[in-house]
């Protein structure tokens, strides 16, 4: 029973980190918005209403300095939006968001397509796990050279922290196919379970015609 929550955490990881990474870049974009725009209200304010003209300049003051200290915003987007990449790539893969070519495949007895799935799942644990050892070697040697990230490096952030998503992207990637190879082996899936963008426009041309 106590595995159960953990099992839960690990079905839903990439889609926990997505959510928290594009809620992060909402509010951090909102906030740098806000603090670009907002000041010259506060201004407009102080130049309206002269009894309270200290008031309003003061905040128009602090905002302007908010937004003028806010140029990290944009890196730090930049980085989350790569890292956002990284893990929809294995969140694809875990719920057959990836489109499939496999027209030919299902012409196929099924025991045939099982092991075509086999030899299909092989190849891309072969290119995500080729990756994952390049991208780790090359993640050595920015981490050796200590490069600071643009905008970021103020706050001690190196160009290695943003770039460690590559490997640990195709790690998650290798992981889910490897859970989908072990799926198909023990025939409890037939194919890679990759979206069927044609089967998909077909059941929503029958449902238009029904309806009409």
């Amino acid at each position: 029973m106590q595995t159960q929550p953990l099992r839960r955490i690990w079905e839903h990881f990439e889609e926990g980190l997505i959510a928290f990474l594009l809620a992060a870049m909402t509010l951090v974009t909102f906030v740098y918005v806000m603090a670009n725009n907002i000041y010259t209200l506060f201004f407009n304010l102080a130049d309206r209403w002269a009894w309270s003209s200290g008031f309003f300049n003061r905040l128009g003051d602090a905002t302007m300095t908010v937004a003028q200290d806010m140029t990290w915003s944009v890196a730090l987007t930049k980085a989350m939006f790569g890292w956002l990449i990284f893990f929809g790539i294995s969140y694809g893969v875990r719920t057959a968001g990836h489109l499939g070519v496999d027209a030919l495949v299902k012409l196929t007895p099924r025991p045939v397509q099982r092991y075509l799935a086999m030899l299909a799942c092989a190849c891309c644990l072969a290119y995500a796990g080729l990756f994952m050892v390049a991208s780790y070697k090359w993640l050595g040697a920015v981490l050796a050279a200590g490069i600071g990230a643009e905008d970021l490096d103020q706050y001690g952030v190196k160009v290695g922290y943003i770039v460690l998503i590559v490997p640990v992207g195709f790690a998650l990637v290798l992981i889910r196919y490897l859970e989908i190879f072990y799926r198909i082996f023990t025939r409890r899936q037939t194919g890679l379970g990759l979206a069927d963008e044609a089967g998909e426009a077909s059941k929503l041309a029958s449902e238009h015609k029904e309806q009409h």
